[in-house]
């Protein structure tokens, strides 16, 4: 079972302690959402997801390769 995205955005705020400023508002999406079939306002949670990993990369070291993994395999399990 997948992590809620929240937890892991949460998790992601306590790694990446400036985030690159085109991926904050996609970070703060994913604060507010569950599962990634959920909605955030007219955008699906799956649709900010892939938007958080295009503008993460930037976001280097152990910790984000670990959580990008994961976020790619929760996209991956959803198609």
């Amino acid at each position: 079972m997948a992590r809620p995205l929240h937890q892991i955005a949460e998790e992601i705020r306590r790694e990446w302690i400036r985030p690159y400023f085109a991926a904050e508002p996609y970070l703060a999406a994913m604060g507010e959402v569950t599962h990634i079939s959920d909605r955030y306002g007219a955008d699906s949670a799956r649709s900010v997801v892939l938007y958080f990993l295009c503008n993460a990369k930037t976001w280097r070291g152990p910790a984000a390769r670990r959580i990008k993994q994961e976020l790619k395999q929760i996209l991956s399990e959803t198609k």
